[in-house]
């Protein structure tokens, strides 16, 4: 019964993010080629014009999310460990890479310049820090030979990459049901695109501990 439940699971699990990756690369595609005026964009003309390396670093955040997103979902796939442990280690080499190098250091210069006012820049820059933190926990716990501890944190660390997408699922529940501000939706947003994930992580982990 606990194995249909977890197959069924899991399979919700892959069509819901397949859907919404998907969607991640439509978004990403707006961006191809390099433009200073288009979708998000559009509304950051101040901070493109004042913000010396702002449009630079914010390409760097949009292009290298798509390729985290993509090696943090394969790396939950205990098939790929089991089978193939020399692909897992390099994928998990290129995400933790990618969100130490790139990822989270452009993440956290536009959160500094977020839409939303202050409440909004502390949740993308705690984000980014977050980020940050538990990949790095993750990548020295395996160099430790901690397996639990290095589960652990990479799934702390892909809850905060999942808020790509998460983030955007929010915005547009909140706008269809109740037609907030624009202002008003960035701050609430910034907090829920992430908040919910580490809850689900954190008790998922609790529960592992129980066993």
């Amino acid at each position: 019964m606990k194995k249909n439940l977890w197959l069924s699971l899991r399979f919700i699990w892959i069509i819901c993010f397949s859907y919404f990756f998907i969607l991640m690369i439509k978004i990403t595609w707006q961006y191809i080629p390099l433009k200073s005026d288009v979708a998000f964009l559009q509304i950051k003309q101040t901070e493109i014009s004042r913000i010396p390396f702002y449009y630079p670093v914010f390409y760097v955040h949009v292009y290298s999310a798509i390729f985290v997103l993509l090696a943090g979902f394969f790396q939950f796939s205990t098939t790929l460990l089991k089978r193939f442990p020399v692909t897992h280690r390099n994928i998990g080499k290129f995400y933790v890479f990618v969100v130490l190098f790139l990822s989270a250091p452009s993440g956290l210069f536009i959160g500094l310049f977020a839409n939303g006012g202050l409440y909004s820049k502390i949740s993308f820059v705690s984000l980014s820090v977050l980020w940050f933190f538990f990949t790095v926990k993750g990548f020295t716990a395996i160099k430790d030979k901690n397996i639990t501890k290095h589960k652990a944190f990479m799934w702390r660390s892909f809850a905060l990459t999942f808020s790509a997408i998460t983030l955007r699922f929010w915005k547009v529940i909140l706008v269809y049901l109740f037609h907030p501000a624009p202002m008003d939706v960035y701050q609430i947003i910034a907090w829920l695109g992430w908040i919910p994930n580490l809850l689900i992580i954190e008790c998922y982990l609790y529960n592992q501990l129980k066993k």
